[in-house]
Formats: structure tokens, C-alpha cells, sequence
């Protein structure tokens, strides 16, 4: 299987968009920094998104380029209420159809194989919602109605589902098909059991197979910066440490919020950035190779520019 890059992007007209970032003149006591800065940007390093098509292209032709240098579990993670917003920004329904009509412009790039493309949603329900529309008429209905796409879902919902037990435990090797090629996990973080049963496709199926799996918007930072106790969470725990390390963040958003706010920044195959906000404009002012942690980077690297 071989996938091509894309160069252009249709997107829903009911997805919000933004307004490219302004010029600034620097200041005298920045001087420095943004000699530094200069320096930095002779990498030809990819620019963050002014607007949501842009950051969807970017998506595409990062996870693309991830899964053609062989890289098996993926991360696409960006902000859906506003590419400045963080987590939470929006109510958890409005995120996730957002999520779901961001989810279907990528997957454009796949739509030449899409046959072998199995999309997973988060549940059952979310994925009726998926085919249908249904509760949300007001953002566009169904984004998924006509699809060559295989759809699927993790967890079938239930009372008992919301804290932690599944009595209705899906098989996730019963939802696979020996001509999937490729898995696309859409946003796996309203439940700890729908990033469980990840693994388990991870270990069972396609692990042996060498399908890829891209996670779509999943948090995954939740269980790196351990929001779930390990004592309380002990499969979460183990994956945070055995699963998890394992991901390449092909598309990567954070927003730091604050009077040093600024944005963690990556778009596959280019290094780490960390832009510092200045208004409606972002200076560049760190890169690195690997993944920093989310703390260094809001107490350490930008206090420090």
C-alpha cells in the first residue's frame, strides 16, 4: 500500500476558520532572541497553520510522510474549537463534532484505499452519529453518510461504561478484517477504555500485521502527564509506559495560555517547536529533536525567551 501526499484540502463550510496572524515590529529588549530566532528559521521549518485547511493539509502530509518512513503508531493532535484554544475550551460534544468533521477532510488522503481503511470511532453511538447526522443538524449532519470507508467503533456505551467497567466488552479482533491495511482511531479519550482497546488492536492485530494506526485526536497527553492516578488506573498506567512511548507525534498542537503563553509545535518530519505568543503573532524560539515535556516547556523554555 502506498499513499501519495495531497496539496490541496476541501473543507465543510460550517468548520470555523481563523484569520492569518498579523506582523509585528520586534521590540528592543527581543532582540536577541529574535536573532535567535532567525537562526532558527533557516531550517525552512514548517510554519504553524493560519487557518483550519491549512492545518489539515499540514495533517495529511505529516501522517503520510510518518507512515512512508515505516512508523507504525501515529498522533495527529490539534485544538478543534480554535487553533489558540486548548482542551476544553468548548463543551465535550461540541469538541468531538468538530473532531469528527476535521477527521473527515484528513481522511481524504486515504481515499484511494479506502476499502482497506478501518475508522474507529469511540463507541457505537458516536458512530451512528458519524453515518447519520443525528444531533448535529446545526453543524452540517452526517460527514460519513456516503463513504467507502469502513466504519467501526471501540466500546458499546453504557452506565457502567462511564466509570470503567465494561460489561459489554467489545472484541476488538471480531471488528478487523484480514484486508484492513490501515487504522484510523478517531478521538479515543472520552472513555480509558477506548485507548485500552487500542492496545489490544495494537497487540493482537495489527502489530503482526505492520498496519499502521493513526490516533486522531486521542489525548494522549492525559496519560503521559499522568491525569490517571496509576493506583486507581493500572492499565492506563502500563500504557503509559509501555504504549504510548511507542507513538510518533506526526501533527502535534499545544497552547500554553498566559502572560508567557506560546505553542508546542510539530508537523512530521521537522524537529519540535516552541513558538512564544506575542499577540496575534508567534516568534520562534526553541527546537528540539524529541518530544519535550509539557511542563519544561510552560516553566522552563518559555519563561526563559
Amino acid at each position: 500500500m502506498q499513499y501519495t501526499q495531497q496539496q490541496s484540502v476541501q473543507t465543510c463550510p460550517s468548520l470555523q476558520q481563523h484569520k492569518p496572524f498579523g506582523t509585528t515590529r520586534p521590540t528592543k529588549n527581543r532582540r536577541l532572541s529574535r536573532a535567535s530566532a532567525r537562526a532558527l528559521e533557516q531550517q525552512h521549518l514548517q510554519s504553524f497553520p493560519t487557518d483550519y485547511p491549512t492545518a489539515v493539509r499540514q495533517a495529511q502530509n505529516a501522517t503520510l510522510a510518518a507512515v512512508a518512513d515505516g512508523h507504525k503508531l501515529i498522533e495527529v493532535e490539534f485544538p478543534t474549537s480554535s487553533l489558540q484554544g486548548v482542551s476544553g475550551d468548548a463543551e465535550g460534544c461540541n469538541e468531538m463534532t468538530y473532531s469528527m468533521g476535521y477527521l473527515r477532510q484528513f481522511c481524504r488522503s486515504f481515499q484511494q484505499n479506502a476499502a482497506a481503511t478501518r475508522i474507529f470511532f469511540p463507541d457505537k453511538k458516536e458512530m451512528e452519529v458519524a453515518k447519520t447526522g443525528k444531533g448535529i443538524e446545526e453543524e452540517g449532519g452526517a460527514v460519513f453518510d456516503v463513504t467507502k470507508f469502513q466504519l467501526d467503533y471501540l466500546t458499546t456505551p453504557s452506565g457502567l461504561l462511564d466509570i470503567g467497567i465494561d460489561l459489554t466488552k467489545v472484541d476488538i479482533t471480531t471488528r478487523t478484517r484480514p484486508a484492513d491495511e490501515l487504522y484510523i482511531i478517531a478521538y479515543p479519550h472520552f472513555n480509558v477504555n477506548e485507548i485500552i482497546a487500542v492496545d489490544e488492536l495494537y497487540q493482537k492485530i495489527a502489530k503482526d500485521a505492520k498496519s499502521p494506526i493513526v490516533v486522531f485526536n486521542g489525548e494522549l497527553d492525559r496519560i503521559r502527564s499522568g491525569y490517571y492516578p496509576a493506583l486507581f488506573f493500572p492499565k492506563l498506567g502500563r500504557l503509559a509506559k509501555t504504549f504510548i512511548p511507542q507513538f510518533e507525534s506526526a501533527y502535534y498542537i499545544h497552547n500554553f495560555k498566559g502572560n508567557r503563553g506560546g505553542v508546542l509545535f510539530r508537523a512530521y518530519p521537522d524537529p519540535w517547536q516552541v513558538l512564544r505568543r506575542h499577540g496575534d503573532k508567534l516568534e520562534l524560539i526553541h527546537t528540539q529533536e524529541t518530544m519535550p515535556v509539557l511542563k519544561d516547556v510552560a516553566l522552563k523554555i518559555l519563561p526563559a525567551s
